[in-house]
Parts: structure tokens; sequence; C-alpha cells
């Protein structure tokens, strides 16, 4: 007999449920064990200097409270601005700093001022400075912190507009080029009560399929506003915020970036009219050369709206312009000689090309790829590249070795790989700062070293190894072991044979260690936040579906567990789906097991310390060898994986394979919806963030390339709002009211819950207050855990199953509008 038969067993509790579900009793707490994890404090996050003698501690705020959120918020061209401020909106994360000499093991507090936000850090090239942006209640400033002293120093005391980035060092450390609100600006742009006219928007005939991009530009007083708040004022000022002088005019700068040599500025600027189907970065701009002082030296491109790139395609024409790291005046860019069109079949799809000061000769054709081009990472080693194309139908990334002091020469072939294939990675470069204040691979002795995850069938094992730069040919020169896992963060001797890494352990949070050979140094001890969670267990797993593809799991169990002692527990399965070109890549395992288990915000891994069994990010791989139609058997294999998972715990004896939940974020949501509409395995749900009517994103999703027109049955298929009637299990829907991911429109939870309600199946929608996508104030937090809880203490935990009552039919829709939707 099948464990995944249902248990039609009936309680009287559905008035019950009904009654507290329709209830408005405001912010809910979980358990106070939960609110005592919840609100333990962050470990600082730590960044290295670039000359690798200083280790800056930036000291991290809890969870904001919602006030913090409920600022008032413009939503603008694709971003959320904070008009009191000139800057983005959000909450503050980072509170205070404090520096570690690397060389003594001293650290130290840098006084900063009270009651604000930090954010914005920047290190000058020489990194004996870090300047960052200090947010007010009404106007951002900015410091510059001396390293060496400890000390921090206001450069700008108000004024900075933080719209787009707006700090960066000139390469000689001394000075700064910094984005201003102009002195002449003007009073804000007020909406007007009576509006001057219809908004109105044309089609031209062209092809022009847009993503569902949110918090768009609506009509003229929205534009206004954003050229208002974009609108800046470049101003060149010393680290010590003197001889501050104005730079060019006034402008849209989304750009501003000096040379490495010191002698010029490449600015970007957007341009009037601005659409209101596309986000600011597919706004028509022009890209320039200015000389230091601000005066116009070469117009180097203008890209028009991109309001009708392909999707997955790119700009025709010139794109993506930078300075050359390891030139003191050259600029870069990338074309595509497919017009941009991934469709398009040709041997050649994009290239590289490069303009040297003084910007008035021909620029020179440096490379051509026979995939789309990503840019490229520049070397200690003359003009020496590491250029990166990747083919979306494939999955193969090639890295290449470009000279652009010899454009046309042949490149060569660094790498070769599925970008998916993460046994085959072999990490990245570590860097260096070279002669122009520029971060660049570091080429030492004809060697780079290179670092990176180590991914393995036991788990991710950090690595350290020396690659030649000719042959590409790699030494291992040290790699994790042991019930931990630690990674390299730098190197701190020419030879590789000392470096700094993070590290942690299960019970330990990340710290950073000095290795020397065998020595071992300690440079920070942050301690355990939740020492009380330490004896829960954890293992990774890997199993298998019932057509061979391999799976892997993080299994949680309660503290003092046994299985043979205790039984099986409830089990929560929190999933995310991915997309495949083959099971060998599918089945990889990705994590650890020996990382540091941090519980916080609204983890599942909470559900454990509630007495459930949880297997975390179990691997739901949706595998195709065709990128066009990978999906067409999505549920198929959904239901393939969540039924490996069920029979894996009950194999262990963790599971009864009947007191079952499924859960999960995003796409994970949707996942979530699929399975409770399409097979009977899970007792109940919980949808966090998601989209489940495909027709709402008609122009592709996720890595779904055909547009709803090219395979509406497809859409219809992988839309569980249209088989919310199926839907006979209850799903616990959460969603953040102002939710900015592109596919994840609130309304989406909305209709969903409505179809579900409409169809007599049993759900409860909790739409977040000023939350997003991801959920950040303290009071969302807990009421997240609070639902979550009783959701599955309510239809999961019980020894038989709680089925409320359900109308074999719909109730007949009310006359009036209503009938009529």
């Amino acid at each position: 007999m099948s464990v995944f038969h249902k248990v039609s067993v009936g309680f009287a509790l559905g008035a019950l449920i009904a009654g507290a579900a329709s209830a408005q009793d405001g912010y809910r707490l979980p358990p106070q064990d939960i609110v005592d994890i919840v609100d333990a404090p962050n470990a600082p996050a730590t960044t290295l200097s670039p000359d690798r003698r200083h280790l800056l501690l930036l000291h991290r705020e809890n969870l904001p409270p919602v006030s913090e959120l409920a600022r008032p918020m413009e939503r603008l061209a694709g971003m959320r601005l904070d008009a009191e401020t000139n800057g983005r909106h959000g909450p503050r994360s980072i509170i205070g700093l404090s520096v570690i000499d690397l060389e003594t093991g001293r650290e130290r507090r840098i006084e900063t001022p009270d009651d604000v936000g930090l954010s914005g850090f920047t290190w000058s090239p020489d990194g004996s400075k870090a300047a960052f942006l200090v947010t007010y209640e009404d106007t951002i400033g900015l410091w510059v912190a001396d390293m060496r002293r400890a000390r921090a120093r206001e450069v700008i005391a108000s004024g900075v507009n933080a719209v787009f980035d707006a700090v960066d060092w000139m390469p000689d450390s001394e000075y700064l080029l910094v984005n201003t609100v102009p002195d002449a600006r003007g009073d804000q742009p007020q909406r007007p009560r009576v509006p001057s006219g219809p908004v109105i928007q044309e089609a031209s005939g062209v092809e022009a399929p847009v993503r569902t991009y949110q918090d768009l530009l609506e009509d003229e007083h929205d534009a206004a506003l954003f050229a208002w708040l974009a609108e800046t004022q470049v101003v060149r000022v010393r680290h010590d915020g003197r001889r501050a002088r104005d730079i060019g005019e006034p402008g849209l700068y989304w750009n501003v970036e000096p040379a490495p040599g010191g002698d010029y500025i490449l600015i970007g600027e957007l341009e009037a009219p601005f659409s209101y189907d596309v986000p600011w970065s597919r706004f028509a701009d022009r890209t320039e050369v200015w000389t230091a002082e601000g005066e116009p030296v070469a117009e180097l491109g203008f890209q028009p709206i991109a309001d009708d790139v392909p999707i997955g395609g790119v700009v025709d024409g010139r794109r993506a312009f930078d300075w050359q790291a390891s030139h003191p005046a050259q600029v870069i860019w990338r074309e595509a000689l497919d017009g941009g069109d991934p469709r398009v079949e040709t041997d050649e799809r994009d290239s590289a090309w490069a303009l040297a000061a003084p910007f008035d000769g021909e620029p020179a054709e440096v490379a051509r790829f026979e995939d789309r081009y990503f840019g490229v990472g520049f070397t200690s080693e003359g003009e020496l590249g590491i250029a990166v194309e990747y083919d979306r139908d494939t999955r193969v990334l090639r890295r290449w070795v470009v000279d652009f002091a010899d454009p046309g020469a042949a490149p060569r072939l660094a790498e070769e790989r599925n970008l998916q294939d993460a046994y085959a990675d072999p990490g990245n470069p570590l860097s260096t700062v070279n002669e122009y204040g520029q971060t660049v691979a570091a080429v030492i002795d004809g060697h780079m070293y290179f670092t990176g995850n180590g991914a393995t069938p036991e788990g991710d094992r950090p690595f350290l190894s020396r690659v030649n730069f000719d042959t590409f040919e790699s030494e291992e020169l040290w790699r994790n072991s042991g019930e931990n896992y630690e990674r390299v963060i730098d190197i701190l001797s020419d030879d590789g044979s000392v470096f700094l890494t993070s590290y942690e352990d299960p019970v330990t949070p990340p710290n950073v260690r000095r290795r020397s050979g065998d020595e071992v140094e300690a440079i920070t001890n942050f301690p355990n936040p939740h020492p009380q969670l330490n004896e829960i267990t954890r293992e990774l797993i890997t199993y298998e579906r019932e057509d061979g593809v391999p799976l892997s799991a993080t299994l949680y169990l309660p503290a003092g567990y046994d299985a043979e002692r205790d039984g099986p527990l409830p089990l929560l399965v929190w999933a995310y789906p991915r997309e495949f070109n083959d099971a060998r890549t599918a089945g990889q395992v990705r994590g650890s097991p020996h990382r540091f288990a941090r519980v916080a915000g609204t983890s599942p891994r909470f559900m454990v310390t509630q007495g459930y069994a949880l297997l975390e990010n179990a691997t739901m791989p949706i595998v195709g060898d065709d990128p066009e139609t990978v999906n067409d058997t999505f549920i198929e294999q959904l239901v393939l994986s969540a039924e490996a998972a069920i029979h894996l715990s009950v194999e262990r004896g963790v599971g009864d394979g009947e007191r079952t939940a499924i859960a999960g974020h995003s796409y994970g949501a949707f996942m979530t919806a699929h399975l409770l509409a399409q097979s009977d395995l899970f007792r109940a749900g919980i949808a966090r963030s998601g989209a489940y009517n495909r027709t709402l994103t008609p122009f592709g999703f996720q890595a779904e390339r055909r547009t709803f027109w090219a395979a509406p049955e497809v859409y219809f298929e992988l839309s569980p709002f249209m088989a919310a009637d199926q839907i006979d299990e209850p799903m616990l829907m959460i969603h953040g009211q102002i939710d900015n991911n592109s596919g994840t429109f609130p309304m989406q939870s909305e209709r969903m819950f409505a179809a579900v309600k409409g169809n007599a199946g049993t759900a409860r929608l909790v739409m977040l207050p000023y939350e997003s996508h991801g959920y950040r104030a303290r009071e969302s937090v807990l009421h997240v855990l609070a639902e979550s809880i009783e959701w599955l203490d309510t239809y999961v935990k019980p020894d038989e199953q709680v089925v409320p009552h359900r109308e074999d039919e719909p109730a007949a829709a009310e006359e009036g509008d209503a009938a009529i939707e």
C-alpha cells in the first residue's frame, strides 16, 4: 500500500479555523524561544583592505521596525527612492565600524554619528582609507575613515545624491568624485490635482517584448519627479573635505567613472523622454568622455530607449562602456554581431572594442566571439584580460585570454565548461591593485591564485590553487577538510603560503583566520548567536528519483531526537526548482553540511525547534536537453522529485509519508501550488511571494523562453491558478504588499487566494504591509513565523489529517460587478 494515500478524517474544527482565518488581530508573535533567536545580534560583516593590512568590521543592526519601511517611498523607473534623503529607500543595516590591524591584531572602534545608517563603503585604491555614506533623517552625507588612525571625518555634510552610485575614488587615493544635489535644483514637483490629459502609449508595428517590470513611471508627474531626484552635480573633493569644486554642469548622470590614469572621466547620462514600459537602465542614454576638469572631449555612443530588445538579447550597437583597468585612458565596450537577437543563427555573435585617448581615432576591434560576450577582467600582466563568453543554449562558458594591446590577435582559451557543472568549476582568480589603482587579477611570477567552492559529491570543499598563466595547469595548495567549512579570503604572501580564511563549523559562526603552513591564528572571535540550537542535527543526504536523476537535500532533526526510539516526525520539505541540461549536472551536490547553521529571518529551520523534521533545499531539478522545451515536463518532474524526498524520509524512519508539508519562496511558492494541485503527496503547503498565473508574465519567466502566444498550452499548464479547483489541501499564502520582483506581483497571490476560495478550497492569505519580495521588518518576520507554525501545527502535525468541510461545488457568483468579473 502506498504511503501517499489520503486520510479522509474530518474534524469539527472548520468553523473555528475559518473564524480565526478571518480575524484581523494585528501582528502576531511565535513562541518566545523563537523570538529570542530572531532577536539575537548579528555578527559584523568584514571587508579586507586592498593593501591587505586592515580588516574593516561593519557592525549590523538587527531587524528594523516596520516603521522604517513605512517611510514615504517614490516608486519610479524600476527603483524605490526616498525623496527626503535623495537616495534609495530602505531601512538601515550598518550602524557602526571598527578596524583590525592585521599585523598587531588590535581592534579599534571608529567613531561615527549616532542613530544613522552607514552604507556605500568604497576603499581607496591604496587601501589606507574607506569612504562611506551616512544617511540621516532628511539627507545623505559623505565620510572617510582613516584605517591607520581608526578615525572618520565628515567630507560632505549633506546633499549627496545617492539615486545612483554616489562615490568613486580618484586613482591617487586623495580625491573623490561625488554625485551631489545641484544647489539650484528647485522645489520638488508636486502632483497636480487635475491631470493635464490622459496617459497615452503607442505601438509602432515593431516587435517590442518586455518582461513584467514593476515600479515603472506611469505619467508626466512621475517622469518629472524622477528627473528631479536623479539630477546630479558632480563634485571633486579631497578626502579631508577641502578643495571641493564642481565638475561640469548638472545632468542625469547614472555613471561617473574616473580613468585609471586620472586625466579623464567616463560619463553616462540619461536622456528624456523616458519610457513607461521599461526601467531606467533601458532609458535612452549618452556616453561621453570628459577631461578631469569637466570639459567634454568625445561622444562615444548613444542608445535610444531599449524597449524592443528581444527576450534574452542585448541592445544593438555599442553597449557596456568601461575603462580598461590596465591602461591609463582606454575605453572598452561590446557590440553585437547578431543585432542583439539570440535567435539569429550566426558563427560570430559578439565583439570587443577599444578606443584610447585622445578618443578621436578609429576604434579597434579587439576580438570576436562565437557566443554572447559578457565582459572582461584584466590582469596585472600587461594589457591581457580574461574575457567571458556564454552559450545560453548549451550553458557552455568559455574564458579567453585576450591581448588588448594587440587587437585581432588570436585569443587563448583558458577555460571551457558547462556553467552548471559545479564539480568542474576552477574558481576565480584572486586580485591585486595595479599601478593605476585598479583591481585586477594578480599574476605573480607567471602564476595566478584561484579559490572557489570546490563542490564534491560529499559537499563543498573550498580550495586554493596556483595556476600557470601560460598553460592554465593547476596545482592545489590547500583544500578544506574535516567537519568544518573554511574558504580563502585572500593570500598574504606572493607564494600563497600565508592567507586569510573565513572559518565556520555547525556551531561556530564565520570568523576570520590567518593560515601560515600548519599555524592558524584567529583574527576575529564572533560568538554563536544561538547556542541553544547546537544540539540540532544536520546531515547532507543523497538519493535518486524514480527516473534515475540524482537528488540531494540537507536533513535537520530536533535536538535529542532518535528515530528508533521516538518514531517518525512531521516533515517539512523546503525547495526551489531549477532547470538543467542533463541529469549529471542536475544531480551534483552543492552546499556543505559543515557550515554554521544560522537560524534567522523567516528560515524554515525554525520549524525544527517545534518538533518537525526538515528537508531543506531538497533538489527539484527540471532536466531537458533542449532549453526551449525543458518546461514541457515540469509538473511530472516536480512530482517525481517530491515522491523521492518523501520516500527517503520514510526509509530513514524520520517521516511517515503522511504528515508532510511542502513550502517554498518565489519560484518555490509556484512549485508548492503545483504540487498541491497535481499530487496528493502533501497534507498542506506554505507558498511565499509566488506567481501562479503565467499568462500575467507572457514574455517568458524563469527559464521559459517561449512567449504565451508561441506556447499557450504550456503557459496554461504551468499556471497553478488554472488548477485552483484541484487544490484540496490547505495552502497558506504570504506576500509582501509592495513586492517589486519581476513577475511576482502581489495580485498573483490575491487572485490565487480568490480562486482557491471560490472553489471551496482551504487557504489563508497574509499580505505584509510595506514588504517587498523578501521580508525585512521585525514585526513581519515574527508574524510569518507565527503563521507558519500555526498552519503546520493545525494541518500537518496531528496524527490524523485535518480535512475542513468542503462543498462539492463553488458558490454561485453574486450579482453585479462580482458576477461580471
